[in-house]
């Protein structure tokens, strides 16, 4: 069997869920078995929502939180209640974690629950622990705990540079 590996995309800028989501593409036309959880996002739009069934059954994307907007956006009372809902997603993956569901796990803004203290270093570290060596992993979010580097193996940062072509 082929070793997996732990992948993250962090950084300020915007794509870090479109390239792992173009990763678990290319995971899939290689007949790999990919899953998605997301976390930290809000409600998807009907149109990408029906876009990511296409990639069914190889690829299947896995939201729990309830509210429409950004975690950030909530009232504290709305964020309790996601709180139940991204640890039922926590759990959710740690069972394909466990049961080797898939060949490429994408915990898209992962990195987020950890900054949001729902989740700490020490509970991830042990989510990360229950990796079996053939499955790959891609954890997104704009920071990168430097306590984790030694259970990575690439680190990719994305920044947004806007570029100024007006002339005067």
């Amino acid at each position: 069997m082929e070793k997996g590996n732990v992948q993250v995309i962090c950084g300020p800028g915007f794509g870090k869920t479109t390239m792992a989501l173009g990763k678990g593409v290319v995971a899939v036309t290689k007949h790999k078995k990919v899953i998605m959880i997301q976390f930290l996002k809000g409600n998807l739009s009907a149109e990408v929502s029906e876009g990511l069934k296409c990639l069914e059954p190889d690829m299947k994307v896995f939201r729990f939180e309830k509210q429409g907007d950004y975690f950030e956006k909530l009232s504290e009372e709305q964020k309790n209640e996601e709180k139940i809902n991204i640890q039922n997603g926590l759990n959710f993956a740690r069972k394909v974690l466990t049961t080797r569901e898939c060949d490429l796990l994408i915990l898209d803004e992962i990195l987020g629950i950890i900054d949001q203290d729902i989740l700490s270093l020490e509970e991830f570290e042990h989510l990360l622990s229950l990796r079996d060596e053939e499955m790959s992993l891609i954890l997104t979010g704009k920071n990168f705990p430097e306590e984790l580097t030694a259970y990575v193996d690439t680190i990719s940062k994305i920044e947004n540079v806007e570029i100024d072509n007006q002339s005067e």
